[in-house]
């Protein structure tokens, strides 16, 4: 018992030290409170719309009829695209499209109209740029729909002229009515699904970097001694002092991401807040611990922060969330399991995006599990370094 409280003495004394440190060193104020919260507030105000709006969007109209005026006030009307432009022929619009100008032009040759009402399938064009992928999708629908509905209205007239009822039209021009589901994000916003794995993987990377950063500096500035001294040699007591002001700093800035946006914007979510809870801690845990672990792999300031920042950067690829795992080559799939933020995604999209069991997610529990084990493996690597190795600018 009593060294048991001894343990935990040493263990606030090195916490209060590594307090004094945050405190003189201006560089744990920005990447643990400034680069973090903004980089909250700006992709999660960077996307407040949910989706883009109002796209720049060419027209090229040789035809110039009141049909054609029609279906581009209507193109206009999406929330999408804006009509910011129009161009006397094919060239000039395309030209605008290559200097980024606009995204898309719609192409109306000339006797569109004439065609269209005579029943003889006029060619209508529409060329988009899918250099950026969401802003291609989203003119690529806008367009199609407005293709579609200048034949509907000639449709609809003709069949109206024709005595056919309100019902018999709408048979004829949608024969098949679609019922269609968007689950668990109905709106389609970008910003509940980019903004809740974007904001924690670039926290992970700051958590990875402090923690390989803050270890690297006692050698550095060789105050590693001191250190161990106050832990009496034990380099667990000295891990523990060491990160836990750390550990309390992240963990709060988690918490307030979480209530920022799931309570405040009022992100959807259908598992428990007390899961949420518990999976911001573990992201600082894991974060800590993969950290520490790169550290003891490779006792340099400069290698293992480089190490870090690779992986970090790579887990935004790995994780699935911009591009399916299940689509990419099976030697990568297996690769993804040994980035955190790939785990930290998938019981986010499972367990709390979802709402499903926490068991349906157990492979991932275990797997973050396994991270927090490895500073274990290395720990003797680090006692050693904290013992006996000299700073190698």
């Amino acid at each position: 018992m009593q060294e048991l409280l001894k343990m935990i003495q040493q263990i606030f004394q090195i916490a209060v030290r590594e307090c004094g440190i945050l405190r003189r060193n201006a560089i744990y104020f920005f990447c643990m409170v400034v680069f973090p919260l903004f980089t909250i507030f700006f992709f999660t105000t960077f996307m407040k719309e949910g989706q883009p709006a109002d796209m720049p969007v060419g027209i090229v109209d040789n035809d110039n009829s009141s049909t054609t005026r029609s279906l581009i006030r209507r193109l206009d009307s999406f929330q999408a695209s804006h009509i910011v432009a129009y161009y006397p022929n094919v060239n000039e619009a395309r030209k605008a499209i290559q200097e980024n100008e606009i995204y898309a032009f719609l192409y109306f040759p000339k006797g569109t109209t004439e065609a269209l009402l005579s029943s003889r399938q006029p060619k209508i064009s529409f060329y988009y740029s899918n250099t950026s992928l969401t802003a291609g999708a989203q003119l690529m629908k806008d367009l199609k729909t407005i293709s579609t509905l200048g034949s509907a209205a000639v449709g609809q007239a003709t069949l109206r002229a024709k005595g056919a009822t309100d019902k018999q039209i709408q048979t004829f021009l949608q024969p098949i009515t679609i019922d269609l589901h968007a689950v668990t994000n109905p709106y389609t916003n970008y910003n509940y699904y980019l903004s809740t794995f974007l904001v924690p993987g670039i926290l992970m990377l700051f958590i990875f970097l402090i923690s390989s950063y803050s270890l690297g500096t006692e050698l550095k500035f060789k105050d590693a001694h001191e250190l161990m001294k106050m832990a009496d040699n034990n380099i667990h007591v000295a891990l523990i002092g060491k990160f836990l002001p750390q550990f309390i700093i992240f963990l709060i800035i988690l918490l307030g991401y979480s209530w920022y946006t799931f309570g405040y914007l009022h992100f959807p979510y259908q598992g428990s807040f007390w899961l949420i809870i518990l999976l911001a801690v573990l992201t600082v845990l894991v974060g800590q611990a993969f950290g520490i672990f790169i550290f003891g792999l490779m006792p340099s300031l400069r290698m293992s922060m480089s190490i870090c920042s690779l992986w970090a950067m790579l887990g935004f690829t790995a994780c699935g969330a911009t591009f399916p795992i299940t689509a990419m080559d099976s030697p990568i799939v297996a690769l993804a399991n040994l980035f955190p933020l790939r785990h930290y995604y998938m019981i986010y999209q499972l367990c709390i995006f979802n709402g499903y069991s926490v068991t349906t997610a157990w492979f991932h529990f275990m797997a973050i599990g396994i991270f927090l084990c490895l500073p274990f493996f290395v720990i003797r690597n680090i006692r050693k370094a904290m013992l006996e190795f000299q700073y190698i600018p």
